[in-house]
């Protein structure tokens, strides 16, 4: 296998008239944990359809785990794990029978044996006879990734998979996301949660179909050039509405109790600030990655493909 798990080039995929990826390029080494960050209809989840295979490209180029993307779809799919945004298992079946019937679907051998060390590796044993249909979020999102891991495959795609569960289970599961990550799977997962993306080894960016930005978190703050400062004043909230519409303002956003506005000319910046609010003290900060993606949202504007 090629030291890359994934190397695209090129990637389009069009839906009637609607463009909805553009040219992505993803070259993603083994044994590493991605993240992939957009707005809603970015194209994160068509990319990721089309590189194990579930979505024919309409142009590009590349291979997943040593297969030709375009021509050996079937070996690339036996061997990737794909956890969908909405849980796609069987909600009448107990545990145990989703995993059995999964290990069927892949003609495990010793499949008993290998559900059992399914069950206990995930921390299903005690809960394997329960419905799927009767668990909470986070119960059904280990049994999620129990099903798509129980092959053993290469490559794992996951498609916003905390979505709708609770802090801990999010932090339960990305312990088992790096515990398999040291293990060599390479993992690639779409997320709007700004820890989880700091907890992958490189970030993507898609926007409208177009990759924006690639890289590490600290690499990605700073190119972004972004100049940011916060306070904590409450007449800050009166404010707001007035700041955003400084041409100097990239974003202004409350993140907790903070108000923070951000720019990329730091002199016309600090003018909008004091022209609106000179009243209040203000203090400059480090820009976080969340203040970089709301200033990239805002920088790449309307989605044009809503109107082609």
């Amino acid at each position: 296998m090629s030291e890359l798990a994934v190397d695209v080039h090129g990637l389009v995929k069009r839906f009637g008239n609607k463009i909805a990826v553009n040219g992505v390029d993803i070259q993603l080494p083994s044994g590493q944990v991605w993240g992939f960050l957009g707005p809603n209809g970015s194209g994160k989840t068509t990319t990721i359809r089309m590189i194990c295979g579930l979505l024919n490209i309409d142009a590009g180029e590349g291979q997943c785990l040593g297969y030709d993307i375009s021509r050996h779809a079937r070996d690339i799919r036996r061997l990737t794990g794909y956890m969908t945004q909405k849980f796609s298992f069987w909600n009448e079946l107990s545990i145990r029978e989703n995993l059995d019937f999964v290990a069927r679907l892949y003609q495990l051998p010793q499949r008993r044996q290998r559900v059992d060390n399914t069950l206990e590796k995930l921390g299903l044993s005690q809960r394997q006879k329960q419905l799927a249909g009767e668990l909470s979020g986070g119960w059904k999102q280990r049994l999620a990734l129990a099903a798509v891991t129980m092959h053993q495959p290469k490559l794992l795609l996951l498609d916003e998979p905390t979505a709708g569960v609770d802090p801990q289970a999010r932090r339960d599961f990305w312990d088992e996301i790096h515990h398999l990550s040291r293990a060599g799977l390479t993992v690639l997962v779409s997320t709007h949660y700004m820890d989880e993306a700091e907890r992958c080894d490189r970030i993507v960016y898609l926007a409208h179909g177009n990759l924006i930005t690639q890289g590490t978190v600290a690499q990605i703050i700073a190119d972004a050039k972004l100049f940011t400062y916060k306070a904590h004043d409450d007449g800050v909230r009166f404010a707001i509405e007035k700041l955003k519409a400084q041409p100097a303002v990239a974003h202004a956003a409350y993140f907790g109790a903070a108000l923070h506005v951000s720019g990329y000319e730091q002199a016309a910046l600090l003018a909008a600030i004091q022209t609106v609010t000179s009243n209040i003290s203000w203090q400059q900060v480090d820009p976080s990655l969340e203040d970089v993606f709301i200033a990239l949202m805002n920088k790449a504007g309307n989605d044009q493909r809503a109107y082609q």
